[in-house]
């Protein structure tokens, strides 16, 4: 692992340089040079020559954008390959840019992950529920879990389950969240792991059934998940609130924290949620899901907003 960070450090800091070489020399310090796709076209070929492979045009465009947009080398990490790197240059949002980076920073994540949580607009996702600061900080310090809200998304992304938009039943939904629950955990975040599916409650001999059930490793609680492929309704939310209190008498240990219920939707009306959780003390919250990848520009325009009118 050490071997492959300093090989990660020397191979970035030689692209940087030969952005550095590209802006500084070539460009006289220009963003843009006069011959612009000429002067690429020729080190690219003068490159290949010396050194041989790597040195494509398209490569020698991103060094020179590794050197515009990370002006100081050192900010470059070991721990992400020149790939990560090349998918965070696509990057045209600072803010944005910079989530990505502390979230495979944090969390170690693949090229393939990486990919995966931008098509999904996972920032625009986390940021809309927060306020100009606090959009700031997350965009510095990537996602933190230190309260139940920020384990919650409103959307879920499931994509990767490949289901019709229509016609298909609650057991079919949970079934491929089973079978595909790499990508269920890495949707939920870091820190999830799964306990069970079905998990049987039993009052009065009268069974009841948590469709999901997963412990927070970093907030130190259990996570319910109910899913239903309809709008949620109040019966929904009085079950979940039922589960929560039963988790937290029955099922906590003594380190355990409260625990917490998501229920997790085709759709809701915010004003029938509000009146259903008024007075609802558990960590008790209602989110929506959807099976194809968000309208990212709506998102960003969304996000914007949020950002100018702070």
């Amino acid at each position: 692992m050490q071997a492959a960070k300093q090989v990660n450090t020397v191979l970035l800091q030689t692209y940087w340089q030969i952005g550095r070489y590209i802006v500084e020399f070539e460009q006289s310090g220009q963003e843009r040079a006069e011959y612009g796709s000429r002067l690429l076209n020729q080190l690219s070929k003068d490159l290949k020559i010396n050194h041989g492979r790597g040195f494509s045009r398209s490569n020698l465009q991103y060094m020179r954008l590794l050197y515009l947009l990370y002006p100081n080398c050192q900010t470059l990490s070991g721990k992400l390959s020149w790939s990560h790197y090349i998918e965070l240059l696509a990057i045209s949002d600072e803010l944005a840019r910079s989530f990505y980076e502390q979230q495979c920073l944090q969390e170690n994540w693949s090229v393939r992950e990486l990919k995966r949580q931008k098509n999904t607009a996972l920032f625009e996702r986390v940021a809309l529920s927060k306020d100009r600061a606090e959009i700031l900080a997350l965009a510095q310090q990537g996602q933190r879990f230190d309260t139940a809200q920020d384990i919650v998304k409103d959307p879920y992304v499931f994509e990767f389950l490949e289901l019709p938009e229509r016609n298909y039943k609650e057991t079919e939904l949970e079934q491929r969240l089973i079978e595909k629950i790499e990508q269920f955990l890495l949707e939920l975040g870091k820190g999830f792991a799964f306990i069970g599916q079905q998990y049987r409650i039993t009052l009065n001999n009268t069974h009841f059934y948590v469709d999901l059930v997963f412990y927070h490793r970093i907030l130190k609680c259990f996570v319910l998940i109910d899913l239903k492929i309809r709008a949620v309704n109040h019966q929904d939310i009085g079950q979940m609130n039922l589960y929560l209190n039963y988790f937290r008498a029955e099922e906590n240990v003594e380190d355990d924290n409260e625990p917490i219920g998501i229920v997790l939707a085709r759709d809701k009306d915010e004003i029938l949620v509000e009146y259903a959780t008024g007075s609802i003390s558990n960590q008790l919250f209602v989110s929506r899901y959807q099976l194809y990848l968000p309208d990212k520009q709506a998102l960003k325009q969304e996000l914007q907003h949020i950002l100018q009118e702070e």
